[in-house]
């Protein structure tokens, strides 16, 4: 095993997102203790007592061995079975108050970057003007009220910052408590 943590084409910065941190903890499925565990969801129907290292998310170990999944199929339309494989089985799912679901744009899962708020995704103005539509679109009618629930993402609201991985485009979709 590497002492560099496994590349996830989807989560290419787990650390940073907090699904993935430092520990001493053994791994659920491989039974080392590799200085690294995973920490967000895992959806299965058996009885888990513990937390996968990321070398058997990775590799497909975990989900193989426990028949579950990291990340809910939701979102995933238009997807290769490769792909949908990839993401829900393969890469680390990430931390939400509502059910965290995973972004699509050119035919490709997109890559999940973290949680953002309105300082870091008016960096991404393709991300938010997409999300001002997907709101409007959702029943936000009032410009200013829009703008103002915009404006205070970070506080009872967050985004949920993706990239494409074909062409680059932000993402983003909002996540509350």
């Amino acid at each position: 095993m590497s002492t560099r943590l496994p590349f996830f084409r989807y989560h290419p910065a787990p650390l940073a997102s907090g699904s993935i941190r430092a520990s001493a903890e053994e791994c659920v499925c491989c039974n080392r203790s590799t200085g690294w565990i995973y920490t967000a969801t895992f959806y299965t129907a058996q009885e888990v007592n513990g937390d996968f290292c990321p070398w058997c998310i990775a590799d497909g170990s975990a989900a193989e061995r426990f028949a579950g999944e990291f990340t809910d199929s939701y979102g995933l339309v238009g997807v290769s079975e490769e792909t949908l494989r990839e993401v829900t089985r393969r890469t680390p799912g990430f931390h939400a108050w509502q059910d965290p679901h995973w972004l699509v744009h050119c035919r490709d899962a997109a890559a999940f970057i973290g949680e953002v708020g309105y300082t870091e995704l008016a960096a991404h103005p393709d991300a938010l003007d997409q999300l001002r539509l997907d709101l409007r679109m959702g029943g936000w009618h009032d410009a200013a009220q829009l703008e103002r629930f915009l404006t205070h993402l970070g506080e009872d609201a967050s985004a949920m910052l993706f990239r494409c991985t074909i062409c680059g485009t932000h993402l983003a979709y909002v996540d509350a408590s």
